[in-house]
């Protein structure tokens, strides 16, 4: 371990602190110094003097945490504090669900502008390239970093359209080519989302080929699979046919067995990834720390509903016919498709986040159920009225998840963390959405929760999944670890205190106990608060030239 030398300067020490290094080990007591966006030493710094100095005694200092799966694309031009993940001690935020912010058509560009919700902060969509958003991301300011995946969604949309059917030859070769190009400028690799239109459509073969163009370029693939549901089994199995076949690690994106019936899915889960690690297969899986997911409200109706995109579908809905059809499809359990609706017991299991008509706001923290019953409605057709009215997929969450299994996923050594969630602040437009509170929580829950109340993960090692694993999975250069060289992505934080407050209530809370955070060598967060530093960068992926 580098000693400083007596009278050495410094631009920051931080003193005194309880170091977790990120590899799981033990922590150490060492005062750590940092000089430009890297650290410098660590050790002890008697002597050594900084142009800031920030005194850690009875805190936890540990490598910044990743979000490995965030939304925010919109939400850090946004607003680029992130306060909801900064206050988590989240340093880098990974984008890439099945859709992302590029390549894009013209077209494409138009509709991602126009579709921004009437409360929302405007965002002109500028940039036709992923690259090129990031960059634009890194200019406007931003308090962390930030890295993506290319959108197989995306890639789809721009070569295929929103059809059901298979890509033509020539469609498959420009997404393969735009594949290429975004990973030599810097992508992670392919992340896929197949339970939704028109990613349902795409073939498997089809994502083969797209792991394929980025694996010489060290991608990787990263997905929310087919189904998490009846068919999680199976879904499980082609995600790693893909990554076989391709040559490129994978990744499942927010482990979980939606719906009470598959709740007992989990151990032949675990055996699966557990296996095809054994055989060398590298196979890991991330997750959020609630019994609910989000996404749209549109999800609950079959995917052949939404052949053609959102206006075909909104034309359905408006055909008697059609409508009955969507309707009964929804009041039964079905194998072809995930029923959302059904996973999550009916229309009280189903609760209304964000609309993106002002006038429909009233509908935002209220159950399926309530709305039904406000309304002398049957809950499906309340449902389907909604989404007609307000012409988007509303954000909705679907309680479906096991508490019992989400504790044993927290045990995983392959396991890391991501909020699923936009990065926002309990402050102006934002208030006007309603919230999932992982988008608040889900780091803070894991360390005040799971860690420290039920003690189900050693902190040591929940610091692990939190930045070192993610940081290698995703190949972050020099990321992830308190080490000398390392950039200075750090988290101070009160381990006795650090706790979530959001509940689905009330979501617009922040977190507690995260004092400090430094993003590449500046203060991001100091006591708690805002420090005015947009330090984050654009990080790049292995194949970037």
């Amino acid at each position: 371990m580098p000693e400083a030398r007596p009278e050495q300067h410094f631009d920051l020490i931080i003193r005194h602190g309880e170091l977790y290094d990120g590899s799981g080990d033990a922590p150490f007591r060492a005062d750590l110094a940092i000089d430009g966006d890297r650290i410098a030493v660590i050790g002890d710094l008697v002597g050594a003097t900084a142009r800031l100095t920030i005194d850690a005694a009875g805190m936890a200092v540990a490598p910044g945490f990743i979000n490995m799966l965030s939304h925010a694309y919109f939400s850090v031009l946004q607003d680029g504090r992130s306060l909801s993940d900064l206050k988590q001690g989240v340093t880098t935020q990974i984008f890439g669900e099945g859709h992302s912010m590029g390549p894009l058509t013209a077209d494409m560009r138009r509709r991602m502008t126009e579709n921004q919700g009437e409360d929302d902060p405007r965002v002109e969509v500028s940039w036709t390239s992923l690259a090129a958003y990031l960059e634009h991301a890194e200019k406007h300011g931003i308090a962390q970093n930030v890295a993506s995946y290319i959108g197989a969604t995306t890639l789809r949309i721009y070569a295929v359209g929103q059809g059901d059917r298979p890509a033509t030859a020539a469609e498959l070769e420009t997404m393969c080519a735009l594949v290429r190009d975004e990973m030599a400028a810097g992508a992670l690799g392919i992340g896929s989302s197949l339970i939704y239109p028109p990613a349902f459509f795409a073939s498997t073969e089809e994502l083969i080929a797209l792991c394929a163009a980025a694996a010489p370029y060290g991608g990787k693939y990263i997905s929310h699979i087919r189904d998490e549901g009846h068919t999680l089994l199976e879904a499980m199995d082609e995600l790693i046919r893909i990554s076989r076949e391709s040559g490129v690690p994978a990744e499942i994106y927010h482990l979980k067995q939606a719906g009470r019936p598959n709740w007992p899915k989990l151990d032949a889960a675990i055996e699966k990834v557990e296996a095809a690690r054994a055989a060398g297969e590298k196979i890991t899986a991330d997750m959020y720390t609630y019994t609910a997911g989000a996404t749209g409200l549109s999800n609950s109706i079959p995917p052949r509903f939404h052949d053609g995109g959102p206006r075909a579908l909104l034309r359905r809905l408006g055909d008697p016919a059609i409508r009955r059809e969507i309707h009964d499809a929804i009041s039964r359990p079905g194998d072809d498709w995930e029923n959302l609706y059904q996973a999550a017991g009916g229309a009280d299991g189903v609760l209304i986040l964000g609309v993106r008509k002002a006038e429909h706001r009233h509908y935002q923290g209220k159950t399926l159920a309530e709305i039904a019953r406000d309304e002398h409605k049957d809950p499906i057709d309340a449902l389907l009225d909604l989404v007609a009215a307000d012409r988007s997929r509303i954000d909705t969450a679907y309680f479906s998840i096991s508490e019992d299994n989400l504790r044993r996923q927290l045990t995983l050594p392959w396991v890391s963390f991501g909020s699923d969630s936009p990065s926002v602040a309990a402050e102006g437009a934002f208030l006007k959405r309603s919230q999932h509170p992982r988008a608040y929580g889900t780091f803070a829950r894991l360390l005040g929760k799971y860690v420290r109340d039920e003690r189900i993960v050693p902190l040591a090692e929940a610091i692990r999944r939190l930045s070192r694993l993610p940081a290698a999975n995703l190949g972050l250069d020099r990321r992830g670890r308190l080490e000398a060289g390392y950039f200075a992505d750090i988290v101070v934080f009160d381990a006795d205190r650090v706790a979530d407050r959001a509940t689905f209530a009330e979501p617009h809370q922040y977190a507690v106990g995260v004092r400090d955070v430094i993003v590449n060598g500046e203060p991001a967060l100091r006591d708690g608060e805002f420090a005015g530093a947009f330090a984050g960068r654009a990080l790049y992926g292995p194949g970037r030239r």
